[in-house]
């Protein structure tokens, strides 16, 4: 009798369409993303069909700021450690960019002591330094901060990033409180990285593999006592799993990816300030994961485009353009809660 009622509950209901059974087999989240990374792989041919370079440009701003945002969702969709430090490794990253480039431009060594080190121009060189700076400061922020928990780890991370944030602008040789500019973008592989359309791919490439590798992360073992830290550290931890451990390596993991983000935005801009390491930073991209969907993978990268491409339109209308995006951001929570993407996604779930 057993057998029976399983392979009865194991076979497609009589009524079941095919278009229903294809619904279930691609679910809306899995349509959405598909349909977004399709449309940013395109996006080039079709802004060089309306001979609109600008947006190839923004667009490429939206992509980074959307690793930096998911790089955060990480800890704070996943994890709830709610971190106003994200700017600071988020700035790391670019000032690596900006101090070794200005260093090659000059020919001199980034240090000479104990052994000289050269700079260099190289991306392959560059990048992974970035990437390795924001995710030590990071380990080394998280290793004090996660002896804490709420209100007191909000202002811990807090004062961390602001600590770092005047160390940049003390340092008068890199511009101070002015920033410095670059005379170049990296190069990478032959690969003409001045060019904004090779740019724009190499920023694709980043984000599509951020994505990926927090997907991964979020199916494993880790992503599980992550978000049942999340729920219940208690229990996770009487479960006998070192949820410090775990949280910690979230927290080094984020800045890896906000200081990749960092290199990025710091090529694009071809300029690097104190201000990508201000608390404010941390705020708008905290924004950005709230907008787009908390505790989502393609939601804060929705939440980056929305945030930017708003701030494009009604910056060029008024400099008082927050006075109107924040209502937008009240209707949102109101309205929307879970966020843009993850409103629609939620609205398939029964």
């Amino acid at each position: 009798m057993q057998t029976t009622k399983t392979t009865t509950l194991a076979a497609p209901l009589p009524g079941a369409s095919a278009p229903a059974r294809a619904e279930r087999r691609w679910p809306l989240s899995r349509q959405l993303t598909w349909l977004t990374f399709a449309l940013l792989l395109s996006l080039p041919l079709l802004l060089s069909v309306l001979d609109n370079t600008f947006l190839l440009t923004l667009v490429s701003r939206c992509m980074i700021y959307g690793i930096a945002a998911i790089s955060l969702n990480l800890i704070l969709g996943y994890g709830g450690m709610l971190s106003l430090g994200h700017a600071a490794f988020f700035g790391i990253g670019a000032y690596v960019v900006g101090i070794t480039a200005q260093n090659f431009m000059y020919g001199t060594a980034l240090m000479e002591w104990p052994f000289e080190l050269a700079a260099s121009n190289d991306a392959i060189v560059v990048w992974p330094v970035a990437i390795l700076l924001s995710a030590l400061a990071a380990l080394l922020i998280g290793a004090i901060s996660l002896r804490t928990s709420g209100v007191y780890f909000l202002m811990l991370t807090l004062a961390f990033a602001q600590m770092i944030y005047f160390i940049f602008v003390s340092l008068d040789q890199y511009g101070g409180d002015d920033g410095m500019n670059l005379m170049s973008r990296n190069t990478l592989l032959g690969f003409d990285l001045d060019n904004d359309l090779t740019f724009y791919y190499v920023c694709f490439g980043c984000l599509l593999l951020i994505y990926l590798l927090v997907q991964r992360l979020i199916a494993a073992r880790f992503g599980m006592v992550l978000r049942g830290c999340k729920q219940n550290e208690q229990r996770m931890q009487a479960m006998g799993f070192p949820t410090y451990r775990y949280r910690l390596m979230a927290f080094a993991l984020a800045g890896a990816g906000a200081g990749l983000a960092g290199a990025l935005i710091g090529n694009q801009m071809e300029y690097v300030s104190p201000n990508l390491l201000h608390w404010k930073m941390s705020g708008e991209l905290m924004v950005m994961v709230l907008l787009g969907g908390l505790g989502t993978l393609l939601g804060p990268l929705w939440g980056a485009f929305v945030f930017l491409l708003v701030e494009d339109v009604l910056s060029g209308i008024t400099e008082h353009w927050m006075l109107f995006f924040g209502p937008f951001l009240v209707l949102v929570v109101l309205f929307a809660k879970g966020g843009i993407y993850g409103y629609l996604i939620r609205k398939e779930q029964p």
